[in-house]
């Protein structure tokens, strides 16, 4: 079975936790989602890249959780959701999956 890559696995961890809390009114099953997806994308950041990499990409998954709080009072909710997205989403291609 073809793997899912890192990169696509964080993009759809962001978006689809969002989705998930908004959906369903439930943001602790948003958090499940959010948090599963960046589990398996650090795990392979770490396989990909090492583990520098790895905690450096994490770290701008989680930034990107929190950074798109307070930029969705300015721009709104679902810009705010697929910018940080995009941007999380764009890091990890260039500094793990673009390599394998």
């Amino acid at each position: 079975m073809a793997r899912i890559p890192a990169t696509v696995v964080a993009v759809s961890g962001l978006i689809g936790g969002y989705a998930t809390a908004r959906v369903t009114k439930k943001r602790p099953l948003g958090g499940v989602v959010l948090g599963t997806a960046g589990v398996v994308a650090a795990r392979q950041w770490r396989e990909a890249a090492g583990g520098k990499t790895a905690a450096a990409l994490t770290a701008a998954y989680v930034a990107g959780f929190g950074g798109s709080h307070p930029l969705a009072k300015k721009v709104g909710a679902w810009p705010a959701v697929l910018g940080v997205a995009g941007g999380v989403g764009l890091a990890s291609w260039v500094l793990a999956d673009r390599r394998a």
